[in-house]
């Protein structure tokens, strides 16, 4: 029932958009004129000046004609870097990029597929639920448009976020919290070739800390990994600092503090042990949501892939996403694949066929 020409045209023109994170105006003033040009109306915000961006999250409600409350149907905005100038080019029913930016599916393919399913109820008189639009910008900072908005705009209480990898039916019904890890080791200088053992090699210490700790894969909920060691000195000074950025990942909240707890203690008992100071910061970034796989909110996904012939499932997320900051705010999420396949990567793609299967999906969420 969509119309696939309009969808694509829609989606090769969204992508085109440069909307990197913290640069979202363009795509969001396109989005409040495409939505007011159906007909809605459209509210935006400030939650770009919490976080240093030049954009705002998009709000747009579609009343129903179908009983029930509304339903938050979300997309975001942002890309990651390096998104700025995308060509893509097709072949063979597969939308690439030239190798040179993402493609931009994540998560314009889902800002696409909502687009046309609201297009297609309004052009042909659908019955349909009460929906709630909620274009988000800064998702790939840390959901950062997401914790700055102003919940106080959505009357619904259950949403379902268009932001995952994957065949379309595929369904996150939970997804990990975070705790970033920001530690700088103060050993001692001295220089390395006279007098090293006046020294205490702040690159040693850390070095000793980490090697105590249980990195990568923890168990099946939980994950961590550094992803920054940093100090710079000349090879005859003995270096005196030396920062280090990680990351903690767990759908349970016990293990997340406790692994972050764990990585802290190493690096505490190697600068104790060596003579070295410590400061560190453990900042909970976001934390995890969980929905059960027989929930209403689920079930009606399952309906619809049911009378539209497509494959449903469950999964758990292995990121963080605007699910996770609507969890903290009273509102149940799941997040659903659009069939964007290696996200954040220049060799991003998506099929022409899951973007139509996509919006046919929410279109049929939203009319029955």
């Amino acid at each position: 029932m969509v119309n696939e020409k309009r969808l694509l045209d829609t989606f090769l023109e969204y992508i085109k958009i440069d909307s990197e994170s913290k640069n979202e105006k363009a795509m969001g003033e396109k989005l409040v004129a495409d939505l007011k040009a159906l007909g809605l109306e459209v509210k935006t915000d400030k939650a770009g000046e919490g976080f240093g961006s030049n954009g705002f999250n998009v709000y747009a409600y579609l009343p129903g004609t179908l009983p029930g409350d509304p339903t938050i149907m979300c997309a975001h905005m942002d890309t990651v870097v390096p998104g700025n100038g995308v060509n893509p080019s097709i072949k063979d029913g597969v939308i690439y990029t030239d190798g040179k930016t993402v493609l931009g599916g994540d998560d314009k393919s889902g800002i696409a597929a909502i687009m046309e399913a609201v297009r297609v109820i309004l052009e042909k008189d659908l019955p349909h639920r009460s929906t709630e639009i909620l274009f988000t910008i800064g998702e790939e900072g840390g959901m950062q448009g997401a914790k700055n908005m102003d919940y106080g705009m959505l009357k619904g209480k259950e949403a379902m976020i268009f932001d995952a990898s994957g065949e379309i039916g595929k369904v996150l019904t939970c997804g990990p919290g975070q705790i970033k890890i920001n530690a700088t080791v103060t050993g001692r200088s001295s220089h390395a070739g006279l007098a090293p053992e006046a020294g205490i090699s702040a690159i040693q210490v850390a070095a000793k800390g980490i090697a105590k700790m249980n990195l990568l894969r923890i168990d099946e909920e939980t994950t961590c990994n550094i992803g920054t060691l940093k100090s710079e000195y000349a090879t005859n000074i003995v270096p005196e600092k030396a920062t280090l950025v990680a990351e903690v990942r767990s759908r349970n909240l016990d293990k997340l503090n406790a692994q972050a707890a764990h990585m802290k203690q190493c690096l505490e008992e190697a600068c104790q042990e060596m003579g070295a100071q410590l400061e560190i910061d453990l900042a909970t970034n976001y934390v995890s949501f969980q929905v059960e796989n027989d929930d209403d909110l689920v079930k009606r996904v399952f309906d619809s892939c049911g009378r539209l012939g497509y494959q449903a499932s469950t999964d758990k997320g292995g990121g963080g996403s605007d699910a996770n900051v609507m969890a903290l705010h009273g509102i149940k999420p799941i997040v659903l694949a659009t069939g964007m396949t290696k996200v954040h990567t220049t060799s991003e793609t998506l099929k022409v066929e899951d973007l139509n299967k996509c919006a046919e999906l929410i279109l049929d969420l939203m009319t029955h």
